[in-house]
């Protein structure tokens, strides 16, 4: 009897996998999971590759290179958004991979929480930097005022961080007067 379950609910686990890989391509599920350390604490944020992939596949590829480390949030705007993944503590650019093909016409909203890919005025100009809005911006959706920006995560914990972040000082261009340091970012799945 207990062979019997076991052989069914391995049949089901299969079943759902192959499933899973025929309709995605891949073993991803969902949504994946990275987390954000910098030093106002960390940020938990989940990623989807089922709605942005490869808006995802290019921040995941940033994340194991281990790009991130040691960059800094460097434009804060209290009320809009926090931005980062471009800049060392001395505004030393760092340099970047292809850019990618704008994702925004996904479904996702830029709304309070949402991480976003940052851009040129050029749609399918997006490298490395990322944005976390800290209100709903509606006016960075697609179609709304033009192609708009790629929504591919959300904070899921410590958007209380995020929140500290965006209260920081900041001078007339919008550069924060207390470095907001990106320790690193490490994937959780």
């Amino acid at each position: 009897m207990k062979k019997k379950i076991f052989i069914i609910l391995l049949f089901l686990f299969l079943a759902g996998t192959f499933f899973t890989l025929k309709m995605t391509g891949n073993l991803i599920l969902k949504s994946e999971k990275a987390e954000i350390e910098t030093n106002f604490g960390k940020i938990t944020i989940e990623l989807y590759p089922d709605k942005a992939p490869i808006t995802v596949a290019n921040f995941k590829k940033y994340v194991s290179d281990e790009f991130y480390d040691g960059t800094i949030f460097h434009r804060i705007i209290d009320g809009f958004m926090i931005q980062g993944g471009g800049y060392d503590s001395e505004m030393n650019e760092r340099t970047n991979y292809k850019p990618i093909k704008l994702e925004s016409n996904n479904g996702l909203k830029n709304d309070r929480g949402t991480l976003a890919m940052a851009r040129t005025m050029v749609p399918d100009s997006a490298t490395s930097q990322f944005f976390i809005n800290t209100n709903d911006n509606d006016f960075l959706n697609y179609g709304v005022r033009d192609e708009g920006y790629a929504v591919f995560g959300k904070v899921i914990s410590g958007i209380d961080v995020v929140d500290k972040i965006s209260k920081v000082k900041t001078d007339s261009n919008d550069f924060p007067q207390e470095e907001v340091k990106i320790i690193s970012i490490r994937l959780l799945n």
